[in-house]
């Protein structure tokens, strides 16, 4: 092999190295091999692209011997003439002149040797399925969408904040938390009165992964102004459906000085810049799964970035609901937590646009959420998308310490250990906003897929901790 960079595949057929350069050097995985008595042609993908580039081995060069090894699911290292494709679907070929197999991959045994696997089945070879083209352009959409997450923050003056895995407090207040602790789970130290006594577990306390790093982001709003966090997030909700997971990944802006209208404006300015960069940096791998998966995928994108967002109150969406004739599996009052079904009625048939549905009863939002005058809604803000029903939830917070002390003993929400929290409305407390974004949610609609646990690598659900 001579001395030569190695080229990736995407350089490569975006013309930034053109056949004048001559030779190239490749390597990548085999995708397939095909040809006759005379030549063999390889398709070869690096992962840098959802596209191949052929490989051309004349067999007056390259015995069948030589070539035996190349299978599907081989990786190979390949030194070559760049030269205008004489066939179609491409611009331009490798002419192999050097062959050097790293990896085999045994066609008997190889479980992705065969073409159209169902998702279910990539599910269980969760290890090898991003070596797939859905995978493969699934999985750099994700890279994209969080690029463009840090980006768009970023360039707006936010600070990335990080806030901890492992916390005392339930953000949430619903108890759905995985435990950590260092205690023998069979033979747990007791209290006097039975209880397992945590004072001695590694910090002397129940720990447990956290379900948001909201409750900590205001801690870093009211120090550095805008903050964003950009982490995993963690649910143990023995929920199997095509929009759960165990573990996720969130983004939570939080904001000093917004109210909730700066608060809906930046959800939405957000989510339109993440849709576009998807849009302009990855075309080829949406385009693929608009073909594979979603034909409607392109359309429903362009349109959402490009549609002014309808704001209404959640009292004026019951009322459409109640108004629309529909019959809904689960009927529609005031008062109750609104269901994917409703979500998407709003959406998909009454507006045909993005929603931001506003002023929640106070009984179904989160204690930290600010009261309205009325006394019985709260400023809270959910953006609702077709495909997906609620994509970000929101609020402007309650700053007030005594009616935050107020709310949280109407709810019975044990906060003795939440004194941090409650410190920031005794010293300095400011009006303050902000909102989550559940990270595979916004995946799921740029892709057009139709399972949450096919847009993250490893997906974590009940029954499921593999790989």
């Amino acid at each position: 092999m001579k001395d030569i960079r190695r080229s990736r595949v995407k350089q490569l057929l975006c013309g930034e190295i053109t056949p004048e350069q001559q030779t190239v050097d490749v390597k990548g995985w085999v995708r397939t091999r095909r040809g006759n008595k005379n030549v063999q042609f390889v398709a070869l993908n690096d992962g840098s692209s959802i596209k191949n580039i052929q490989i051309v081995f004349p067999l007056d060069t390259f015995s069948e011997e030589a070539l035996k090894p190349i299978t599907t699911g081989a990786s190979i290292h390949v030194q070559g003439a760049l030269v205008p494709s004489q066939g179609k679907g491409q611009s331009v070929e490798i002419l192999a002149e050097e062959l050097e197999v790293y990896g085999a991959a045994d066609p008997a045994e190889y479980p992705l040797q065969k073409k159209g696997h169902t998702l279910e089945f990539l599910r269980e070879k969760a290890h090898l399925r991003p070596r797939t083209n859905t995978f493969g352009a699934v999985l750099r959409i994700r890279h994209a969408l969080a690029f463009a997450i840090h980006k768009f923050f970023n360039d707006k003056g936010f600070y990335y904040f990080h806030t901890p895995l492992i916390t005392a407090s339930d953000c949430e207040g619903a108890g759905a938390m995985f435990q950590v602790t260092t205690l023998p789970v069979k033979d747990a130290p007791r209290t006097e009165d039975g209880e397992i006594d945590y004072s001695r577990d590694f910090f002397g306390k129940m720990a447990a992964l956290t379900v948001s790093g909201q409750l900590e982001g205001e801690l870093g709003a009211t120090a550095l102004g805008n903050i964003y966090t950009f982490g995993p997030t963690f649910r143990a909700e023995n929920s199997n459906t095509p929009r759960h997971l165990c573990e996720f990944w969130m983004i939570e802006p939080e904001m000093a000085f917004y109210d909730i209208r700066d608060n809906m404006d930046l959800a939405e300015e957000f989510i339109k810049y993440c849709i576009n960069y998807a849009l302009e940096n990855c075309a080829d791998d949406i385009a693929f799964l608009s073909e594979m998966y979603d034909k409607e995928l392109v359309d429903r994108l362009r349109h959402v970035a490009g549609e002014e967002f309808v704001r209404l109150s959640y009292t004026e969406g019951i009322e459409i609901l109640e108004k629309s004739g529909r019959k809904f599996e689960f009927p529609v009052k005031w008062g109750i937590d609104l269901a994917s079904e409703h979500e998407r009625y709003l959406v998909e048939t009454h507006f045909r646009k993005p929603v931001i549905l506003t002023d929640y009863p106070k009984e179904i939002k989160a204690f930290y959420m600010k009261l309205n005058p009325d006394g019985r809604t709260v400023r809270a803000m959910d953006v609702l998308f077709p495909k997906i029903g609620e994509i970000i939830g929101g609020s402007e917070r309650e700053e007030s310490y005594d009616k935050l002390i107020q709310a949280i003993e109407e709810r019975h929400i044990p906060m003795k250990d939440m004194w941090w929290y409650l410190d920031t409305r005794r010293f300095g407390t400011v009006p303050h906003s902000g909102f989550g974004l559940g990270f595979e949610r916004l995946v799921l609609f740029v892709t057009g897929m139709q399972n949450i646990r096919d847009v993250i690598p490893f997906p974590r659900f009940p029954g499921n901790c593999e790989f």
